[in-house]
């Protein structure tokens, strides 16, 4: 059995909504899932985490693996215990992160410096299955090679037949019962290479499916046909996640085509620095405009910082340089998107996720 299965609940067209049991507790996709690179999400507590919504929070593998290390991690119980955090846990393979740093990449694995202190480290398929079983997350990625876009089509080629080695490798070298290992889809925005990547990807019998390299340069147009040859090739019994994607309108799109989950750190990075999500796009509330205005970010929206602040309030926090502001914003655009996946869902159970799909893309297309 496997310690991810699929119950498909609904479906309208391609969309699908679904009930995901891991070997700890079951979610239900459409499923936003927030990142907490070095087992937090910037500004935010477990505590927060669990009264927004989420199911599921990411870590980051590199980063957790340097700071503060995975034996250290996993003595004091796992990335879920460690981090206070009750819901699912899912560790990326840190591949990401490694290929913003230009590393050595051969055949067996990557070697590449520490962003902390400029020691070398040595990754290969085996080891990130290790690092990821001592951290304890529910889900772990294979390391697979990530290539930029637009790359050529010999670079392409290149990162789609390592990680389609690799991830072999880390199925062989993967043996901890109650973790899910998923594997991971590249190939560019070639549809054949798509194609070829999850049919080979699928054949290992990964326990779900992640679909990387994408949302890294090419535009949403080119992006879609990519993602929906992957699609085609990849079981419906398993869960599908688009890596890395979470501006609404791509959320939207995935989900038309039948993928399953995401990640993103782009709404507390926004949040970060100002802007919120809304209903009616982007709203920049460090903007003067804002400064006697009374209403909430988004009326439509039932967070909590919605209920409570205006926008001439929130502005203000920005202009003394109050880390309150940074906190409030971050808190409203994660909900803003677990929200979005909510209705999603519904839409998909009434049978009107067309609709759905018009109004986001009318004002985030």
């Amino acid at each position: 059995m496997h310690p991810v299965t699929v119950t498909i609940d609904h479906t309208d067209g391609a969309a699908r909504a679904t009930t995901a049991r891991t070997a700890r507790s079951t979610y239900t996709t459409p499923c936003f899932m927030p990142v907490g690179t070095r087992g937090a999400i910037k500004y935010l507590s477990a505590a927060d985490y669990e009264r927004l919504g989420a199911q599921i929070v990411l870590g980051n593998t590199y980063h957790l693996m340097l700071r503060p290390g995975a034996e250290t991690v996993a003595a004091l119980g796992g990335l879920g215990a460690f981090a206070g955090w009750r819901g699912l846990t899912l560790t990326d393979s840190g591949g990401f992160q490694v290929f913003s740093l230009d590393p050595k990449v051969d055949d067996d694995g990557v070697t590449f410096k520490s962003t902390y202190d400029g020691s070398s480290h040595r990754f290969t398929p085996e080891g990130a299955v290790r690092t990821q079983q001592l951290l304890g997350a529910d889900i772990q990625m294979v390391l697979d090679v990530c290539p930029p876009l637009p790359s050529p089509p010999d670079v392409i080629r290149l990162a789609l037949e390592r990680t389609s080695a690799w991830a072999a490798r880390a199925r062989a070298a993967h043996d901890r019962a109650d973790q899910a290992l998923f594997g991971i889809v590249q190939g560019g925005i070639s549809e054949s290479m798509r194609a070829e990547s999850a049919q080979r990807t699928a054949a290992l019998d990964f326990d779900g499916y992640g679909i990387g390299g994408l949302s890294v340069g090419e535009t949403r147009q080119e992006m879609v046909p990519a993602l929906a040859a992957a699609i085609e090739h990849l079981p419906a019994d398993r869960p599908r996640y688009l890596m890395g994607v979470g501006d609404p309108a791509s959320l939207v799109e995935a989900v038309a085509l039948g993928v399953d989950q995401f990640d993103c750190v782009m709404q507390t990075r926004i949040g970060r620095h100002g802007t919120a999500l809304t209903g009616e796009g982007k709203l920049h509330v460090k903007n003067a405009r804002h400064a006697l205005s009374d209403e909430p970010l988004d009326a439509s929206c039932g967070c909590e910082v919605c209920a409570r602040h205006s926008r001439g309030y929130l502005r203000h926090l920005f202009q003394v340089g109050e880390p309150t502001a940074s906190r409030l914003l971050s808190i409203h655009n994660v909900a803003w998107t677990l929200q979005l996946m909510d209705r999603m869902r519904t839409a998909i159970g009434n049978g009107t996720f067309a609709t759905l799909r018009a109004d986001v893309l009318s004002v985030w297309g």
